[in-house]
């Protein structure tokens, strides 16, 4: 196979991909070709520390305590949301709001806007390519509010019709809701263009940047985005956790989301009084351990060459694709100019579920179904389909394992 070769030399692929114990493992006596990213990424050594110390030295409830553990934990808690703002080019540490993940933070906003910005007759816009989870929660705000829900319709290729978005904003929009990269495409949106465009008419952009945080340096302040969203799991840490950043001005604007311990200011019978930012949004215990190791895992994905992660990446994309397309029968859904490492594909009239089945007997861990993105497959015209998605830690033995796999099952079937 061509392997195209990356000239980025502070890219140290065989010390990076050592970091991951998991990749060393075998499946069904094959060894692991994990190509299953875009679903979850898997865990480097410091993340797996990082959680595991914070059992063992440091765990205490924090921000109440006034012991020697509730003081350590506490304050790793905020350390790890500086580094969040600083691996988001925030500026203001307060605008970052610790959620269970992407979905939990475009629910909050959701349920700001129905309780304190929506009204009947006004419009929010989405896209054709977004995740259950972006579609859902503005579904829902819609029938609450007598709102509308307004679709960006995309092409054959898989890429937004941006003459169409230009022609949906309006004056009665009230927010954009949009995702960075397509998680069953691997389209990557020109969302700073969308987002200049949407800031013209005054309308605030709220960026669900689940997909792209692992594969690319994304920040706030240079694409002036009003909230963006994304999960700790995606990005080599823990499940369980994630961000929701928003500029100080429209969270200070939306009610808290959920109600309970340490989001208070004061209690009493006659009324309560609430924190301002971060903490009117914490309710409760929070996952303290899940912080902890999306610190770490920032920690690791800054201490990387990303841009040579993003070009080891791309080539391992055309790699894939150059070798896949050779097999007779073989489709790829989504051929959009601009991707990231994502393919999603069909053989023939074998179902997804065959083809994941099939390749797993193999060791070749690949995802099958349909993405959470149903209303974007039946565009389409398809149910479901195979997707492997590369990150930086795999290999070009990962492109050959799975494209062998493929071809064995092509002439099985």
């Amino acid at each position: 196979m061509l392997r195209t070769v990356i000239t980025v030399d502070t890219f140290d692929f065989t010390r990076i991909r050592a970091n991951f114990p998991i990749l060393s493992s075998e499946v069904r006596g094959k060894p692991l070709t994990y190509l299953d990213n875009a679903a979850t990424s898997q865990k480097p050594t410091s993340v797996i520390e990082a959680v595991e110390h914070y059992y063992r030295a440091e765990n205490s409830n924090i921000h109440r305590g006034v012991h020697y553990l509730s003081e350590q934990a506490t304050d790793a808690y905020e350390i790890a949301r500086r580094k969040v703002a600083s691996f988001i080019g925030a500026h203001d540490t307060d605008e970052v709001i610790f959620v269970r993940g992407a979905t939990e933070g475009i629910n909050l906003i959701a349920h700001g806007f129905i309780e304190s910005i929506l009204t009947a007759g006004d419009e929010i816009l989405i896209s054709h390519m977004e995740h259950h989870a972006n579609i859902v929660p503005w579904q829902i705000a819609a029938e609450k509010t007598g709102a509308i829900l307004k679709v960006i319709p995309v092409n054959d290729s898989g890429e937004l019709d941006l003459e169409a978005f230009q022609s949906l904003l309006s004056e009665r929009t009230k927010l954009l809701s949009i995702v960075h990269i397509s998680n069953a495409l691997g389209t990557i949106n020109p969302v700073k263009a969308m987002i200049d465009a949407a800031h013209a008419r005054g309308v605030p952009v709220l960026l669900d940047a689940a997909q792209s945080t692992p594969h690319m340096p994304v920040s706030v302040s240079e694409l002036d985005c009003d909230f963006m969203v994304f999960s700790g799991h995606k990005i080599c840490g823990p499940t369980g956790i994630g961000v929701l950043w928003g500029k100080r001005t429209w969270l200070e604007k939306l009610p808290p989301y959920q109600s309970g311990g340490d989001m208070i200011e004061k209690v009493d019978f006659e009324g309560t009084t609430y924190k301002g930012i971060p903490g009117k949004f914490e309710a409760g215990t929070p996952h303290i351990e899940g912080v902890l190791g999306l610190g770490a895992a920032i920690d690791y994905m800054s201490s990387m060459d990303r841009i040579g992660a993003l070009a080891h990446e791309s080539a391992l994309l055309k790699a894939a694709t150059d070798a896949l397309l050779e097999i007779e029968g073989l489709r790829i859904i989504g051929t959009a100019a601009n991707k990231a490492s994502v393919i999603s594909f069909l053989i023939d009239e074998i179902h997804p579920h065959d083809i994941g089945t099939f390749l797993d007997a193999d060791g070749v861990a690949i995802r099958a179904g349909h993405h959470c993105t149903q209303p974007l497959l039946k565009r389409f015209g398809v149910p479901a389909t195979a997707r492997a998605s590369f990150a930086f830690y795999n290999d070009f033995d990962d492109v050959d394992r799975l494209v062998t796999a493929v071809r064995k099952l092509k002439k099985f079937f």
